[in-house]
């Protein structure tokens, strides 16, 4: 890892692949979350195994912890190092011209993403950890769709998920394709199915959670 991250090309490349990691994690987390609309049920008996897996919870969880850190930590890392490699301004900046708005504020978007995580992790997963390990609770297989809909019966905190949501998308419309060409997926057959792919994903995958959100609060 030290040697992977030890040059600028390396950096990208590790970035590169823990946003890919990150892209898989969101499509499965939708996915679950979405049974919450479906039923009680589904969600809860979902929602238990992923709780209690001693694979997920031990394995999977962790690794997860550390590709968010990693991911964040390295954009800012690389974003410092872009603005030292040019410390006299220029003196006029088109950026427009050729870059999208996303392109040029991706640590504006991840940085609020990532106010907006902590804000996720104090609803849900601390939450969780107080229940299993702080009190050591029993298993009480009804109580999860009941905690994610209660969380939504707020509208400022509606708000802030769909705000937070649509900055995902923001991200996620450079990010996605960006990855793949970090990593050398670049070809004039592929490059405009990754990019097609990619829009349709950073509209689909916030419009999901939005979705999730809204129903909750509209159906309390």
């Amino acid at each position: 890892m030290a040697g992977l991250t030890s040059s600028t090309i390396g950096r990208k490349y590790a970035m590169a692949l823990s946003a890919m990691f990150l892209l898989i994690f969101l499509v499965m987390h939708l996915s679950v979350n979405l049974l919450s609309v479906f039923g009680a049920t589904a969600y809860n008996n979902a929602s238990q195994f992923m709780g209690y897996n001693p694979l997920i919870q031990f394995v999977m969880q962790p690794v997860l912890m550390f590709a968010v850190i990693f991911h964040f930590v390295m954009g800012f890392v690389l974003e410092i190092k872009n603005q030292r490699a040019r410390p006299i301004g220029y003196d006029k900046n088109n950026g427009s011209a050729n870059s999208t708005w996303s392109s040029r504020n991706m640590i504006i978007s991840g940085g609020v993403i990532l106010a907006f995580i902590f804000l996720h992790m104090y609803d849900f997963w601390f939450h969780e950890m107080n229940y299993k390990y702080v009190n050591g609770l029993p298993i009480e297989e009804s109580r999860f769709w009941g905690d994610l809909h209660s969380k939504f019966a707020d509208l400022w905190r509606v708000v802030l998920y769909v705000v937070a949501f649509g900055l995902l998308g923001v991200h996620l419309a450079h990010g996605f394709q960006s990855s793949f060409q970090s990593v050398g997926a670049r070809h004039p057959k592929y490059t405009p199915i990754i990019k097609a792919f990619g829009n349709w994903y950073s509209i689909l995958i916030p419009l999901g959670f939005i979705f999730i959100a809204v129903f909750h609060y509209v159906t309390q």
